[in-house]
């Protein structure tokens, strides 16, 4: 079973997109992943502003910070 992430991005954030275009395939196959704005509330705009797209794992709390590709993710899962 694979893990619930998050993905911490933007409405408009192009390198977000992308993020999602590698997950993509991996939530056809069974992953959960909640977006997340970082826009609202300001303490995460603080964590993640200039680091975005971020996934993180909720169960462990490990993220992977952009850029990443499909394989990177299968990875960081396993």
């Amino acid at each position: 079973m694979l893990p619930e992430c998050q993905l911490f991005g933007t409405l408009g954030c192009h390198l977000c997109e992308i993020a999602e275009v590698q997950i993509i395939p991996l939530v056809e196959h069974g992953l959960w992943v909640e977006r997340v704005d970082i826009t609202a509330p300001q303490d995460l705009t603080d964590l993640y502003g200039l680091r975005i797209p971020v996934l993180r794992r909720v169960d462990t709390g490990a993220e992977l910070d952009w850029p990443f590709d499909t394989a990177q993710v299968v990875a960081f899962l396993g």
